[in-house]
């Protein structure tokens, strides 16, 4: 085990964790401090044990274990977390609720250099998920790094709110319509956070040496863009944006390939509202991601959905509405500044990679939609060997 050290997306990678789906189950949330009805309790674990069948769990577990073998394979060490019980409900003062899975490692998980910064997430069910990485994270301790965790949020009151004041005065965009077109009609509810308290998944987030860019979205306010630069220091510069994406996290939005080349979603980013960071940088513009597959899509709607309904109806919260958008596919992990992991079904962005003189290594992902994130959400550098540096002064 070496020192922790990552401060950027690119540079050659020397050790990894990669998520796990053990224990994988759907979200329970009651998000009100009176008792669940033990009648109500016995029905919801029954519909939530029926939400993720052993043939699912299975071949998702082959999927991540292809991706660590692939990695691995080119000299890097990996890690796995250790997985708790999930499926235990837990309660603050306020609300109780279950967890969902250890999949997407980098969601909660900020390494910038030599620091780890745990973010407070706005969802109740992943109150405690970060510590599926705490024995990894005592390890490294051994050696020395800054661990820092995000106030625990309250969640006491709703922290997220509808994007707009009601699904009728929605105007359908081009990124709208193309989602339509990849998902056989399925639409995103859009949604954004207020700045009750400092709320942040730490995927939204891109890091360029001394400089991390943070999207203000539906899974971090400004308040915490505000609370991360006061931790990291003057050494840091964190920029926000919000005007090219309206959803969750910023690596199916911006990809930074290498220093002065970064990879832009032609459906939310263009010359106007691009970050004034890349202006001297070279940009490609991508899109054409493979539709979500037709099996994820029949999950979803014949399994998932249903489910879904009938929870709510019993007074749950769940994470069972949810599906990635279909540009998950575009979320990869860069082994070197010549070496990237992507999605082997996005033969387009492959081609596109290799015209510009990447090497490409495929790997199957089956349910990247609904386990919510694709290869770079389910990976976690803590070591490159890189050092700090400065791509913008």
């Amino acid at each position: 085990m070496l020192k922790i050290n990552s401060h950027n997306e690119w540079d050659k990678l020397l050790e990894v964790i990669v998520g796990s789906a053990k224990g994988t189950k759907a979200v329970l949330t009651w998000p009100r401090p009176d008792p669940i009805p033990p009648d109500v309790a016995k029905q919801g674990f029954e519909l939530a044990d029926s939400a993720y069948p052993q043939w699912f769990l299975d071949e998702v577990h082959e999927d991540l274990d292809g991706l660590a073998a692939a990695i691995g394979s080119f000299g890097t060490k990996v890690y796995r977390p250790t997985v708790h019980d999930i499926s235990r409900m837990y309660s603050t003062p306020f609300w109780q609720s279950t967890g969902n899975n250890t999949y997407n490692v980098r969601d909660l998980h900020l390494v910038v250099g030599n620091t780890v910064v745990e973010s407070p997430s706005h969802l109740r069910s992943r109150y405690f998920e970060a510590m599926a990485l705490y024995d990894i994270w005592y390890e490294y301790y051994e050696h020395g790094f800054t661990w820092i965790s995000g106030p625990r949020p309250r969640l006491d009151r709703e922290v997220v709110e509808p994007y707009y004041r009601s699904e009728d005065e929605r105007v359908l965009t081009k990124e709208d319509v193309r989602f339509q077109e990849l998902t056989g009609g399925r639409i995103d509810k859009l949604h954004r956070l207020n700045e009750n308290e400092i709320v942040f998944e730490a995927a939204n987030t891109v890091r360029m040496g001394r400089d991390l860019l943070y999207l203000v979205s539906s899974s971090g306010n400004n308040k915490s863009a505000k609370w991360l630069q006061s931790v990291l220091g003057e050494k840091y510069r964190v920029h926000t944006t919000e005007d090219i994406y309206r959803s969750s996290h910023i690596d199916s939005t911006v990809l930074c390939l290498k220093p002065g080349l970064v990879l832009l979603n032609s459906t939310r980013v263009n010359e106007k509202n691009c970050p004034k960071l890349f202006d001297k940088w070279d940009k490609i513009y991508f899109e054409d991601v493979a539709p979500t597959s037709d099996p994820e899509l029949d999950f979803q709607k014949n399994v998932r959905d249903p489910l879904a309904k009938q929870l709510k109806a019993l007074g749950f919260d769940t994470n069972l509405n949810d599906m990635s958008s279909p540009w998950v596919g575009m979320n990869f992990l860069s082994l070197d500044p010549q070496t990237v992991v992507v999605d082997e079904r996005q033969t387009n962005l492959m081609r596109l990679l290799e015209k510009h003189h990447f090497t490409v290594v495929p790997v199957r992902m089956r349910h990247i939609y609904t386990q919510g994130g694709g290869i770079h959400c389910a990976t976690l550098d803590t070591v490159r060997d890189s050092r700090l540096e400065d791509y913008f002064g």
